[in-house]
């Protein structure tokens, strides 16, 4: 984690530069405010990743003799299927629909996102993948 917060708080300075840089040079507003926020969000993680860093142990990314095996073992879990994913992609494709053609669609589209969302958050407390 050290290597990837370093890498983030490096790739922060040289996005700040070159948001200086394109700022006077091209004196266009949007670019420049994009450029900006992209070093905030750079030194966020970068700051995140360093802090945490201090607090876990070592991983073999920081090791320079680490060899690649030594990541080897498990990486966590993830769910077997899913069909949460579906019914949000569903209700925000109303809901960005409601937009375009009328703010009504979103009295449709909100109900479905709900039930995605809490179907999603829930789904390990019920039915065949209930944890024992």
């Amino acid at each position: 984690m050290k290597f990837q917060g370093k890498l983030f708080i490096w790739l922060s300075l040289f996005v700040l530069v070159m948001a200086v840089v394109y700022g006077v040079w091209s004196k266009e507003p949007a670019g420049t405010t994009a450029l900006f926020m992209t070093f905030g969000l750079c030194i966020m993680i970068g700051y995140y990743l360093a802090f945490t860093a201090k607090r876990v142990d070592a991983m073999a990314q920081d090791d320079k003799e680490a060899e690649v095996s030594d990541e080897a073992g498990e990486v966590g879990f993830f769910a077997p299927h899913s069909w949460q994913p579906l019914s949000l992609a569903v209700g925000g494709a109303l809901a960005f629909m409601g937009v375009v053609f009328g703010w009504w669609l979103l009295y449709f589209s909100l109900p479905v996102i709900l039930v995605g969302l809490f179907g999603w958050v829930f789904e390990f407390y019920r039915g065949e993948n209930q944890n024992q």
